[in-house]
């Protein structure tokens, strides 16, 4: 069993309460949820759609075929009418569309009239076409009803009832109408719900986890959803979220709040983290631990706001200016984000360094059914001198020459020692110097001390598939999921392996696993990314020599589909 619906429709139509809403109900019920949408840069109108695909097994890639298509506008069954499967069927209201269609795959479902006949307002339309769809499966309507109850209990009984009064009217006349549909909904095998969780969402709990106390941004998509979600356990987890009026504003609070004392960290896009650039060497420079979630989206300048595109590693690598050490991170998965996240905060603190979140608006926007994670995974190490323990040195000094290069990072006024730091080049107490050879132990310190044990830290690429494969298909970050699947799909007829790098600096070595090794017997290799220069391809040629086979690129700002990447990847197969 593997069913993909659809909801399309302007912005401001309800598509994301309806496929929000369904996805919980699949993940609830026990089975294996991956949501994505496509949405314009705009609060209403344009075309946008929600999709939701759920089965009886993992799945973490959006696929062509559609088995429902709800389609709130003429747009939709225009766009989306070819991608259905052979048994797929269209789910619309005639009266709103004002056009009817008699084709055996289209269900007339008034969505706006039963609304307000059964629950007294057509805004209650939405709650129709849920409750239609779980008609047309076949599936009962009990943790429907549950959502309801959650979602409108704050509004009295009353609204609670019409909502699902509603969503009533929808199943039945769904389950009326449709009498040649042939979903076969296979019982879920496990009694227990998922727990669906987002990119966003997972990066945001990542960050909770990890005991954040200062969250600072100005709204930028795709990492707004971080900063909305903090904002609302702002009060639960006595942390401070702040919207600054831009974001060299924003990462400059975040670097006083970690001077300060506390786990801070900042988020924003390409255009907003150019503004932040200044504030990434001034946190090099005075070893101030922080967090920058960079969510990638297309450019140049504004480009497409809410697309998505692996387009900003080179920029996020050389980002400052001066030569110094930082971390990024580029999950592949919402379970990813949130450890990563949580290794992001730990190792920012234990090396007084920068460290990158990079995501894009794909990963953003999608959401994964999980067991759980194992928390037990998380690190909790706080690497700040406090109390006690720094009131009993003998003497501070901020940035005091160490084996390691990493100096003591005392906390200002949890004891008498006076703690200080400059953006110039300083001496080992903190104050400005132009001294040519402090300058020289200072850089040395900063970044060829530092850097040895920091790539220690970052684990090699996760191979999955073959272990001694003819084709090695390789990506980074949000594509971890699409290549997973597609490998699974060319597995039958190919000897082929996933290579997925998630920790991409410092770069990973081979002493852990020797991936290079892997890659150069194999008889053909594929770097899939979502850009069009081949960012990490290029990384990979630098960093290590070696150079990929073939290149697959995709810069339209959608994402790769299942079906997609598998006939593309099948093209190259062929070819070589």
């Amino acid at each position: 069993m593997d069913y993909t619906i659809k909801i399309g429709g302007e912005a401001g139509q309800g598509i994301q309460t309806i496929g929000e809403t369904l996805g919980r109900v699949f993940a609830r019920g026990g089975y294996h949820v991956f949501t994505n949408q496509d949405y314009e840069s705009r609060v209403r109108g344009g075309h946008n759609f929600y999709q939701i695909r759920f089965a009886d097994r993992p799945v973490m890639a959006p696929k062509d075929a559609v088995d429902i298509l709800v389609a709130l506008d003429k747009e939709s069954i225009r766009l989306h009418e070819q991608e259905l499967t052979q048994h797929g069927r269209i789910i619309y209201d005639a009266d709103a569309l004002k056009e009817k269609h008699e084709k055996p795959s289209f269900l007339d479902i008034p969505f706006s009239r039963l609304a307000v006949e059964h629950g007294g307002d057509k805004i209650m339309a939405n709650a129709v076409a849920t409750g239609a769809v779980l008609g047309m499966l076949g599936m009962e309507l009990g943790i429907l009803m549950g959502i309801i109850a959650g979602t409108f209990g704050r509004k009295g009984e009353k609204v609670v009832t019409a909502n699902r009064n509603a969503a009533l009217a929808g199943y039945d006349h769904a389950v009326k109408g449709c009498i040649k549909c042939s979903f076969a909904v296979a019982a879920a095998e496990k009694a227990a719900p998922y727990m669906l969780v987002g990119g966003t969402e997972a990066i945001a709990l990542g960050a909770l986890a990890s005991g954040v106390k200062f969250y600072s941004a100005y709204p930028m998509t795709p990492s707004t959803g971080i900063m909305d979600y903090l904002a609302g356990k702002e009060k639960e987890y006595a942390m401070v979220v702040e919207q600054a009026e831009d974001e060299i504003a924003a990462i400059n609070m975040a670097l006083g709040a970690s001077f300060a004392g506390v786990r801070a960290m900042t988020g924003t896009s390409g255009g907003g983290f150019a503004l932040m650039v200044e504030g990434v060497s001034l946190a090099a420079m005075t070893e101030t631990p922080v967090v920058i979630a960079m969510g990638q989206r297309p450019g140049p300048a504004t480009g497409f706001p809410t697309r998505t595109e692996q387009g900003e590693l080179h920029m996020v690598l050389h980002a400052g200016h001066g030569e110094f050490p930082r971390f990024i991170f580029a999950p592949g998965t919402p379970e990813q984000a949130f450890f990563l996240t949580n290794k992001a905060f730990d190792l920012a603190e234990k090396y007084q360094v920068p460290a990158f979140i990079l995501f894009d608006t794909y990963l953003a926007d999608s959401q994964w059914t999980y067991k759980g994670f194992d928390l037990e995974r998380l690190r909790t190490t706080d690497h700040r001198l406090r109390g006690e323990a720094f009131q009993a040195l003998a003497g501070y000094k901020r940035h005091a020459f160490t084996e390691s290069g990493v100096s003591p990072l005392g906390v200002p006024g949890d004891a008498s020692h006076l703690v200080v730091t400059d953006s110039d080049e300083h001496d080992e107490d903190g104050h400005i110097t132009e001294d040519a050879g402090i300058r020289v132990d200072m850089v040395e310190k900063r970044l060829f001390k530092k850097l040895p044990p920091m790539q220690e830290e970052v684990a090699p690429p996760f191979l999955y598939g073959d272990h001694n494969p003819d084709i090695v298909v390789a990506g980074w970050g949000s594509l971890y999921g699409l290549l997973r699947e597609a490998v699974d799909e060319l597995s039958k007829n190919y000897g082929i392996s996933m290579l997925h790098f998630s920790e991409i600096c410092p770069f990973p070595g081979t002493e852990k696993f020797d991936y290079l090794r892997l890659l150069t017997k194999a008889h053909l290799s594929i770097c899939v990314e979502q850009n069009a220069t081949g960012q990490f391809a290029r990384l990979m040629r630098t960093e290590t020599g070696y150079e990929f086979g073939a290149l697959l690129n995709k810069y339209d700002g959608r994402p790769f589909t299942f079906e997609s990447l598998v006939k593309n990847l099948k093209g190259i197969i062929k070819k070589h």
